[in-house]
């Protein structure tokens, strides 16, 4: 039960995510600022995790071994998805994207060919959940608003989905025996700084600097999303990693995000409670991650972390 309930309190402070882009999209905050400035402030407290477990070394020679390939992969997997989330924000509320975003379940499988690996079509069938749910949430909001102004909330969350997985995937192919998470977190992020500095100058050019208070929430969204509950999720996940049904239960837990995400905006930011039909869509998305991870555990397929 105890990695269960750590997984959901990282679904908990995952959640900060989707909330404090809201609360910074809302008080005029650039969304390019909102996902450049996480990484910004994420990078000194990796330096000092990294450095406080004495392997800042390994990660700079993987960096200087193979800086092309971490530029590549660390600008696809953190560069374009964080990118993706952000300008999301300025056009859905947090919490369909948050269910948007658990379409990456579905991600990971569908680029199995891209590692010279087959497609579980058995087990991807039923995800069909999953993207059942989130064309509900997306109907549900569909009234009033304009076909761009919907594309542009699914869209950038769809490829978010997917750069994420292959970006975390090729790094674990290549360095998954040499470099640990926080190695892999590290130098993915210094990988990505050129992209964010591109960025931030066209941000920079359109609206000047960034507010004290986005810098400020931008701080707990790298403290919290990119530091506490990624720890406690590969924490709750390590714990059970020789199990796989447990090791399901635990990664479904991550569903808890749209509920958590909901209750904040409401609570935090006074939004309006989804309606019914994007109920029922939250629902499907969670019976689907939930039986789609049970049944990768029955065939002993255990997710890669």
């Amino acid at each position: 039960m105890r990695p269960i309930l750590i997984g959901i309190l990282a679904a908990m402070f995952f959640a900060v995510t989707f909330i404090l882009n809201q609360s910074m999209q809302g008080n005029g905050g650039h969304w390019i600022y909102s996902a450049a400035l996480r990484f910004y402030l994420m990078l000194p407290l990796l330096v000092v995790i990294v450095a406080y477990r004495r392997r800042l070394g390994r990660v700079w020679s993987a960096l200087r071994e193979a800086p092309y390939f971490w530029l590549t992969y660390g600008t696809i997997g953190f560069g374009i998805f964080y990118s993706g989330i952000c300008l999301a924000a300025d056009y859905s509320p947090g919490w369909l994207i948050a269910g948007t975003w658990q379409v990456t379940i579905l991600a990971g499988p569908l680029l199995a060919p891209l590692f010279k690996q087959t497609i579980p079509w058995a087990s991807l069938r039923y995800s069909l959940l999953i993207v059942a749910g989130v064309c509900l949430m997306q109907l549900s909001v569909a009234d009033g608003v304009s076909v761009s102004t919907l594309l542009l909330g699914v869209l950038p969350v769809i490829c978010a989905a997917i750069a994420y997985p292959l970006g975390n995937r090729k790094m674990m192919e290549r360095y998954g025996d040499e470099l640990d998470v926080f190695d892999r977190i590290l130098g993915m992020t210094v990988a990505s700084l050129p992209f964010w500095f591109v960025l931030s100058a066209v941000a920079y050019v359109q609206v000047g600097l960034p507010s004290a208070g986005q810098v400020g929430q931008s701080g707990l969204v790298a403290l919290f999303s990119g530091v506490i509950a990624t720890s406690l999720f590969f924490y709750a996940t390590t714990l059970v990693r020789t199990e796989p049904v447990r090791l399901a239960a635990v990664e479904a837990t991550q569903s808890f995000e749209i509920l958590f995400t909901v209750l904040g905006e409401m609570l935090f930011l006074h939004a309006v409670f989804p309606n019914s039909l994007a109920l029922f869509g939250m629902l499907l998305v969670m019976l689907g991650m939930t039986i789609h991870s049970l049944k990768q555990a029955q065939s002993k397929e255990v997710p890669e972390i």
